[in-house]
């Protein structure tokens, strides 16, 4: 399930979850029954996991600028 960001007139800003892919242009807003717009928002990528978020980075970074390693890191063996 992923969390859509609908604006509702009567009460404003309003999550909805829905599967990936599936939200609706509209939807009934769960406090006040109005119809609500989809509205299109950034991924939260904020709020991923500490570890997710560094790997990404780490593989962005690694796109144009790959890491070069010439041992194995402690605790690590061969």
């Amino acid at each position: 399930m992923v969390t859509y960001a609908y604006r509702c007139p009567e009460c404003g800003s309003v999550d909805l979850t829905f599967p990936l892919g599936r939200a609706p242009e509209h939807a009934s807003c769960p406090r006040c029954g109005t119809w609500t717009r989809r509205r299109w928002t950034a991924p939260a990528l904020a709020r991923l996991p500490r570890g997710i978020r560094e790997a990404h980075a780490r593989e962005e970074r690694s796109r144009d600028e790959p890491e070069v390693v010439s041992r194995p890191g402690p605790g690590r063996r061969l």
